[in-house]
């Protein structure tokens, strides 16, 4: 298998701290907020070294304590995208990623990258669980929002992802890989035209490992990568949406590792998309993320972000990173 194919080993950056007393964070966070400025420093070094359940716990303290919502409380005293890095810290994922694609669809136009991130990367029980806080969150279903908001094969796609039905099986049989490698081969190149509900449905409900399996196949037959077929079959939102799963189901690590790279290459800094990886993946895989980065892009993500921010915000990234 070629050495683009990489499963994650999910290393976390962030762990639960071992010595945790939720009453005692609270007090610390209450302390560094009252009165005259404000004591950044201990909202980052509290913050960022807590797992998510520990910081759910340190609101809840602070709310017995203080009879206030600590979310509100560091609301009113920061500010920026360091207000935004510490707000998403102390949200529960699926809450946070149900608010993103929120963003993404009822704002001024339509966010495809996030759209297609998050949509590509999650289980079928993380998508799902996504779906249930949208639904409560925003009184309307998730698939309803993707549908008045996209159009096409797009369209198509995201009400297939956001069903979470792929199968998720760790068996593999050799023939069936062949199928599906012979069908896509069909479905693109192999006819005039291009069926794209073959694509659909292949990329969309098969496990990753077998569709591993599938793209080896893939470019044996046809002495191409399957992204070269995307490439030359499809365009616009779609040809970037299936691009983007096929490099996901190959080596999820190196995806992340790319949309932090494009987030900050060039002029500005897509803050949005940085938060949203550094925050959803710091107690999951950011540290096989960090080494696939340094291997893509020859210097280390520390290097690119303390390059790219400043302030409070910067130290809060690089915490969670570190």
């Amino acid at each position: 298998m070629s050495s683009n194919y990489y499963p994650s080993r999910c290393t976390p950056t962030v762990r639960d701290f071992l010595n945790f007393n939720a009453n005692s964070d609270a007090e610390a966070l209450r302390k560094a907020m009252k009165g005259f400025g404000t004591d950044e420093k201990v909202i980052i070094n509290i913050l960022t070294a807590r797992g998510i359940g520990q910081r759910l716990d340190i609101a809840r303290a602070y709310k017995t304590l203080y009879g206030k919502e600590l979310v509100s409380d560091l609301k009113s005293e920061l500010s920026g995208k360091f207000e935004d890095i510490i707000v998403a810290l102390m949200t529960p994922l699926p809450d946070f990623y149900a608010k993103e694609l929120h963003d993404a669809v009822v704002g001024i136009g339509t966010d495809e990258d996030a759209i297609i991130e998050i949509l590509c990367t999650l289980s079928n029980y993380g998508i799902k669980a996504v779906a249930h806080c949208y639904e409560k969150l925003y009184n309307t279903s998730l698939e309803k929002d993707l549908k008045s908001d996209t159009s096409g094969y797009f369209k198509r796609l995201c009400v297939s992802l956001v069903t979470g039905n792929r199968n998720e099986d760790q068996l593999v049989d050799e023939i069936f890989v062949n199928q599906d490698a012979t069908s896509l081969y069909k479905a693109g190149e192999g006819k005039w035209g291009t069926d794209e509900s073959t694509f659909n449905s292949i990329l969309v409900s098969r496990s990753y490992l077998h569709l591993r399996k599938v793209f080896v196949a893939y470019e044996q037959m046809t002495g191409h990568d399957i992204e070269k077929t995307i490439e030359k079959e499809f365009s616009g939102d779609i040809e970037k949406a299936l691009k983007a799963l096929v490099k996901c189901i190959k080596n999820k690590v190196g995806f992340f590792a790319e949309k932090l790279y494009k987030s900050m290459k060039g002029l500005g800094t897509d803050d949005k998309t940085l938060i949203r990886i550094i925050v959803c993946r710091s107690e999951i895989d950011l540290g096989d993320i960090k080494v696939a980065f340094e291997q893509q892009y020859g210097k280390s993500l520390e290097s690119w972000i303390k390059g790219d921010t400043s302030g409070d915000y910067k130290k809060a990234l690089i915490s969670l990173i570190a």
